[in-house]
């Protein structure tokens, strides 16, 4: 080994993760990323449930008698889920789904536990939010310009890509409570909880 390997060896810092090494810059930075999608999941989930006024006001919210999924689904105006989405909207147990999966995947990318289910969930709702939001069509189906940028990968596939990302790098464990999450029985049982 040169010096010059050895002093750029020296300047490396790791982190050992399961079958993989990663800086721990690189460690850290995926902790940022993780704790800000979760943040950004976390703080949808607040947001409908209380009304901060935000993209929900306080009259339609979920606390108040509001539907966190009426809104979005029954104004569905493309492809060809449309139906679907109108049928669903506003049901309670759409409402309780939706919730139930902003709140969990913002409390476990948040803390770092419980990663592959969060991922598994995100890659879900993503995939259904972008079949709702159908990106392939360029007008909806009243004619008007459906406003999609990119008619394949949108800030929905990107989340979809980064929770997966997030869960294979063991994220969670820098900055979060993934190490100590990992050490519990029933997750060393049943190693899909991680």
């Amino acid at each position: 080994m040169t010096t010059i390997d050895r002093s750029h060896a020296a300047h490396l810092e790791h982190v050992e993760a399961p079958g993989s090494m990663l800086t721990k810059t690189a460690a850290r930075a995926l902790a940022v990323l993780r704790i800000s999608t979760g943040f950004v999941f976390l703080w949808a989930f607040l947001d409908k449930t209380f009304g901060f006024g935000y993209a929900a006001p306080s009259a339609r919210a979920w606390v108040n008698g509001g539907s966190p999924t009426k809104g979005f689904l029954s104004n569905v105006e493309i492809g060809p889920f449309q139906g679907i989405f109108h049928s669903i909207a506003g049901d309670a147990w759409a409402d309780w789904a939706f919730m139930l999966g902003l709140l969990g995947m913002g409390l476990a990318l948040t803390l770092g536990i419980g990663m592959r289910i969060a991922a598994g969930t995100a890659t879900l709702m993503m995939a259904m939010m972008w079949a709702a939001e159908w990106p392939l069509a360029q007008h909806t189906s009243a004619g008007e310009p459906s406003g999609s940028t990119n008619p394949i990968t949108d800030y929905h596939v990107i989340y979809a890509i980064g929770a997966v990302v997030l869960a294979l790098t063991y994220a969670g464990h820098t900055w979060g409570l993934g190490r100590q999450w990992a050490k519990l029985p029933v997750v060393q049982k049943h190693r899909w909880l991680i």
